[in-house]
């Protein structure tokens, strides 16, 4: 599948937000954002979706940091999103507890792939190397000096791990492991 990677803006709000619910994540990529704890997350996403719904939907109309990423569409079909954002824009990003005692430098230009989601239909078809393709593209066009991501290198993902993208994915597109243990790398790409 080629699907064509553009810049999420607020017209596409209603076909993320089906993208989402297809994917059956209540998140709504607030996760970054949320101020409550583990189980208040929890609890919001089993019953409060809308609400995460409704913060993208703002996020996106107000083009805020915070909501920054790609789409990929099959004609109007929303079939992935890839959270493209600078990396102060994550601020749960440095509590994280693989990330916190790491060094990762100065948050000047470099830009976080904070999460990854393809349409359980369209899945094994390319997406997901399409989203990081795009966002390498677009993070050389707002001239970042480099562009990072954090996924999990377990061999049997979760499903609530394999959100963070694939290391193999990120490796094959010329990140590198710069930090982090290998469970949990730092993958970062300079450009």
């Amino acid at each position: 599948m080629s699907a064509t990677v553009v810049v999420a803006t607020r017209d596409h709000a209603s076909a993320l937000a089906d993208l989402f619910r297809a994917c059956e994540s209540a998140c709504f990529c607030r996760y970054w954002h949320f101020d409550g704890d583990k189980n208040a997350w929890l609890e919001r996403c089993a019953l409060s979706p809308e609400k995460n719904e409704a913060e993208m939907r703002d996020d996106l109309a107000r083009d805020a940091p915070r909501a920054r990423g790609l789409v990929a569409l099959d004609e109007a079909r929303a079939v992935g999103w890839m959270k493209l954002a600078p990396r102060d824009a994550l601020p749960k990003l440095r509590a994280r507890r693989d990330l916190r005692a790491l060094d990762l430098g100065d948050d000047d230009r470099v830009l976080s792939i904070g999460c990854m989601l393809v349409r359980p239909d369209a899945r094994g078809r390319g997406v997901a190397r399409d989203l990081v393709v795009a966002g390498v593209a677009h993070a050389e066009r707002v001239r970042a000096r480099a562009i990072e991501a954090y996924p999990h290198a377990a061999r049997d993902l979760g499903p609530h791990e394999v959100w963070m993208g694939p290391c193999a994915l990120f490796a094959s597109l010329g990140f590198k492991h710069v930090t982090g243990d290998p469970i949990y790398p730092v993958m970062r790409l300079a450009l």
